[in-house]
């Protein structure tokens, strides 16, 4: 007996609509679900991780120690570049997924914070928080738990706060992990003198 693997276009689209009818599900999910004692937190999480000022933040108090906590600060910088440029320079400018409507989804205002005007694919917050976390922890192991934390909850915060699609978030989280990939091996080849 043979089992037919291939996939016609018609059902790649169907498993495609099939997997945004889920994130628009969790997303309207997350929306419905009150949580007045979070909402302030991670609304000001959400905007304190503008422009990657947290990981910024960590990586200037790691720079100030000389050894593998700068090298995990270097190692962090660049993978947050790499992510960035990914998310903010490729991803968003193909995909052009448009924004979640919040209001339709009844998002409440407590929680809300600027809706960007990007594309919503994928979570740029999410992509670069993941390689900073996963790129310093690779050199520095301590703070990997920590970092990892700190940036999924970074990652669910853009869905709370509304700005975001679950989907996009995890597409961010694998661009984050893949960019954290990039850095350290260069970060490592630059420790070890090779060119």
């Amino acid at each position: 007996m043979t089992t037919d693997t291939t996939t016609t276009p018609g059902t790649l689209r169907a498993m495609m609509h099939d997997l945004r009818a889920v994130d628009g599900a969790v997303y309207a999910a997350v929306a419905a679900t009150p949580t007045p004692t979070l909402d302030t937190a991670l609304r000001r999480l959400s905007t304190a991780a503008n422009h990657s000022k947290i990981s910024f933040t960590v990586a200037a108090a790691l720079a100030l120690v000389p050894g593998r906590p700068r090298r995990a600060a270097l190692a962090g910088l660049g993978a947050i570049a790499v992510a960035s440029a990914s998310a903010n320079l490729l991803g968003k400018r193909l995909v052009r997924r448009p924004r979640p409507d919040r209001e339709a989804a009844r998002v409440v205002v407590s929680r809300h914070v600027p809706m960007p005007d990007s594309a919503s694919f994928p979570s740029g917050h999410t992509a670069s928080a993941v390689a900073f976390a996963t790129a310093v922890g690779a050199v520095l192991p301590p703070a990997a738990l920590p970092l990892a934390a700190l940036a999924w909850t970074v990652g669910y915060s853009r869905v709370h706060t509304g700005v975001h699609y679950p989907g996009d978030v995890v597409a961010g989280a694998f661009l984050g992990l893949a960019s954290a990939g990039v850095s350290v091996a260069v970060t490592n080849r630059i420790a070890a003198g090779r060119p």
